[in-house]
């Protein structure tokens, strides 16, 4: 196999392995949109409370003789915990006084504060995360494939299919679909919607606390800004997808990846140089605007008229 196969190979690894973070980032953000239809700002702030978790956590699983990755179930538990006090703190007042603009700001000045309320208490110095796995490397011919790297692609495809037989299956699910497709028709068939949505929150919270497992696994090391770009880059993958819609989330987060890591390794060839691997984001953002012009919805998304 030549060498130009193997890292092509190698890159669409590395795509598909953060596009499995993006993909779990942009369920929560799809998820509360497909509830309340509020694009909440500060879930990717959520992924950093989830690496300060495990900051802590890690040593003490190994004091206790557990295994470090176990520190997840903590950084699950405190981001769920997290998701459901903005909920109820800032987005459900706004939600019955406010409108749709006043809960968007909301959500942009509850992103600001949890960046700032972290700042304020670990500082601004990024502080390197204790190992959480080490998987030995695979090799397959000349190709070798990272273990860890392996091992979060698997885990987000899990995560994901879990989640929509969770979805699809369950009664849990069947309702939040229900409020998903119309709220005040699914009250009067007897659903609670305000505990559909704090389960949503719930839920969306805990897929950041994952991701950020996942992701810390590769960049070990947790900051307050952490979940900025990280989320603005899983909202784009959300609407790639098409916002609203489970699936499209999951998808667009691939495609995300695979964006970033082929355009980080090909880009500066393919121009001559006149654009380099650092203009990976802007191109990533540009797909944004791109979908923004030609299809609104999204790749998975209908094109519905509005009521007028």
């Amino acid at each position: 196999m030549s060498t130009e196969v193997v890292i092509f190979i190698q890159q669409v690894i590395n795509g598909l392995k953060i596009g499995s973070v993006y993909a779990l980032v942009a369920l929560g953000y799809t998820m509360v949109y497909g509830i309340i239809r509020l694009i909440n700002f500060a879930h990717g702030d959520f992924i950093m409370v989830g690496s300060y978790t495990m900051l802590y956590s890690i040593p003490l699983m190994v004091a206790l003789g557990m295994p470090a990755w176990m520190a997840v179930i903590l950084a699950v538990a405190v981001c769920g915990l997290v998701g459901v006090t903005v909920e109820k703190v800032a987005y459900k007042p706004v939600r019955k006084k406010g409108n749709n603009m006043s809960a968007l700001i909301t959500a942009i000045a509850m992103s600001l504060f949890l960046e700032n309320f972290a700042q304020t208490i670990f500082g601004a110095a990024p502080k390197p995360i204790g190992t959480i796995f080490s998987i030995p490397d695979l090799k397959f011919d000349t190709i070798k494939f990272n273990g860890n790297t392996i091992l979060t692609i698997t885990l987000g495809i899990t995560v994901m299919i879990l989640l929509q037989l969770f979805v699809q299956k369950t009664k849990m699910g069947k309702a939040m679909r229900a409020v998903s497709e119309d709220g005040q028709a699914a009250i009067l068939m007897g659903v609670n919607k305000n505990r559909i949505i704090t389960i949503t929150f719930a839920i969306g919270s805990s897929l950041a606390a994952i991701a950020s497992l996942m992701y810390c696994a590769s960049y070990p090391q947790a900051t307050p800004t952490l979940g900025a770009m990280l989320g603005l880059k899983a909202f784009v993958a959300a609407v790639l997808g098409g916002i609203g819609i489970i699936p499209g989330a999951m998808l667009g987060g691939i495609v995300v990846g695979l964006v970033e890591s082929l355009t980080k390794a090909y880009i500066g060839q393919l121009t001559g140089g006149v654009i380099t691997s650092a203009f990976s984001d802007a191109i990533v953002f540009g797909i944004l605007i791109i979908v923004l012009l030609v299809k609104p919805s999204g790749i998975l998304g209908k094109n519905l008229g509005e009521k007028v």
